[in-house]
């Protein structure tokens, strides 16, 4: 492909455009990897091939990334190219590029139900604003962020709902080659996780003196106008588990933990998802639903049994 502009070049011209439309959270993440992946191997290069970007998938996974980093780099890559193809810098055609074969899809790490019942039943005993987020994230399934992001103004106690509408991350800013962190208060990860969680009767129970005593601008961590920042609430839920001699599980995992529970409990998919604010349902299944042995025994037993 002929072009005038490098890469490097082309990428200021897309990051000043992108910015217009995006989450700042999302832009800033764009530009982390162009900063510190894509422009080191791309950015004086003036053509780009099919054979140059396999090499680069590959490199970047024998380093240790994981495929779908290595994915959300080769997408920003390629949103680059394609900005430059429309102002006429590139002749861009479509890569191709292929990842080694993956054995089998790993479910995710979860607490079993003993540990599950344990910190529950931990928390919902020693009471404390921290301890409280904890026992909203295993009874709802919302993401750390979310949880920090939570203000007493979104828990409904007349309805019995907690609305999900923003979220609290600390996100990596790279300007002129240096990188600096920002706490970003913004909307949730994408539209499907602004939603609404019923709460159990037990939730509600617990929130209510809190609710009751609070200022409604007020985020539920904190019980103050400053949010806690998701690292410093992943260091007490870190030593939580230690006194509780459960073994490390990272935050992420109660979200797991709690989908598991919930189609362990013949819950429908769909609802599944759309209380974990999935964008679509093939999340869920493709994260969650891992048959066992005995429900691929059970499945083929009933389809014979159509058959007699």
């Amino acid at each position: 492909m002929a072009t005038t502009a490098t890469i490097r070049e082309i990428s200021g011209m897309w990051k000043e455009d992108k910015r217009k439309y995006v989450k700042y959270s999302s832009f800033a993440a764009y530009a982390l990897i162009l900063e510190t992946h894509i422009l080191p191997a791309f950015g004086d290069r003036t053509e780009i091939h099919e054979n140059d970007v396999q090499a680069f998938a590959l490199q970047k996974l024998q380093e240790g990334l994981s495929p779908k980093s290595v994915k959300d780099m080769l997408a920003v890559l390629k949103m680059v190219i394609r900005f430059g193809e429309k102002l006429g810098y590139f002749s861009h055609e479509e890569w191709h590029i292929r990842f080694p074969l993956r054995q089998g899809c790993q479910a995710p790490d979860i607490l079993d139900t003993v540990q599950y019942k344990t910190i529950l039943k931990y928390v919902g005993t020693h009471v404390t604003l921290r301890n409280l987020g904890i026992y909203i994230c295993l009874s709802t399934g919302m993401r750390i962020g979310e949880i920090c992001g939570l203000r007493w103004d979104d828990i409904d106690t007349d309805s019995g709902l907690i609305r999900v509408r923003r979220t609290v991350e600390r996100i990596y800013v790279p300007e002129g080659g240096r990188k600096h962190t920002e706490l970003i208060i913004g909307p949730p990860k994408t539209r499907n996780s602004v939603r609404d969680i019923p709460m159990t009767s037990n939730l509600l129970e617990m929130v209510l003196p809190f609710k009751e005593a609070s200022d409604g601008q007020s985020y539920v961590l904190t019980n103050s106008r400053r949010p806690t920042e998701p690292r410093t609430y992943r260091a007490y839920y870190r030593k939580l588990l230690e006194d509780l001699g459960i073994p490390h599980l990272k935050f992420h995992g109660l979200r797991h933990s709690f989908a598991t529970r919930c189609i362990e409990s013949n819950s429908d998919y769909k609802t599944v998802s759309v209380l974990l604010g999935h964008s679509n349902i093939s999340t869920t299944l493709n994260l969650y639903v891992h048959p066992n042995m005995e429900q691929k025994r059970r499945c083929i037993d009933r389809m014979f049994k159509t058959l007699i």
